[in-house]
């Protein structure tokens, strides 16, 4: 994301700025989600369906005004496949995530998507990454065991931006 942001911002002045706002909503939303779940185990519909609009039109815009019209399809596919691929696991093991992780990965795809094909690999390896790692400490500190629920949606959000942050 780094590479469209520096493009945007020497070549389409407009383009940055939309840009930028969809990453602050980004940032936004993802903090308020990653604490509402850490803390409840609840990714909120009210919280995370309007910002697939937003995200939307934010990145179209974005991409439309730099005339980059294959960050567009690579949003589009990428907010589909992620929901998609995160439905599947939801149905092979509804337990072990939810339908809010689903709904976020659709969302979170759509930013990974814009950034390029790769960030559709990198943003959800890192979150597993990420909550192995975090489950692994509780393990080895004995405040969780084998049947402990973690929230995964901080997890998704944390590799998501790392992605994003690492991305070209």
């Amino acid at each position: 994301m780094t590479a469209a942001l520096a493009d945007y911002l020497h070549g389409e002045p407009v383009a940055f700025v939309l840009l930028v706002a969809a990453l602050a909503g980004f940032a936004v939303v993802g903090v308020r989600l990653g604490v509402i779940d850490w803390r409840t185990h609840r990714l909120p519909d009210r919280i995370v369906l309007p910002s697939y609009p937003a995200a939307v039109l934010l990145l179209g815009a974005a991409a439309a005004t730099a005339g980059d019209w294959r960050r567009i399809a690579g949003m589009l596919g990428g907010g589909a496949i992620l929901l998609v691929a995160f439905a599947a696991l939801h149905l092979l093991h509804p337990p072990g995530l939810g339908l809010g992780d689903v709904k976020l990965a659709g969302l979170l795809g759509l930013y990974l998507g814009f950034a390029g094909w790769d960030g559709l690999w990198w943003g959800p390896f890192l979150a597993v990454v990420l909550g192995g790692a975090w489950s692994v400490l509780l393990l080895a500190a004995r405040r969780a065991t084998l049947s402990t629920s973690v929230a995964f949606g901080p997890f998704l959000i944390a590799g998501a931006a790392l992605g994003l942050a690492v991305l070209p």
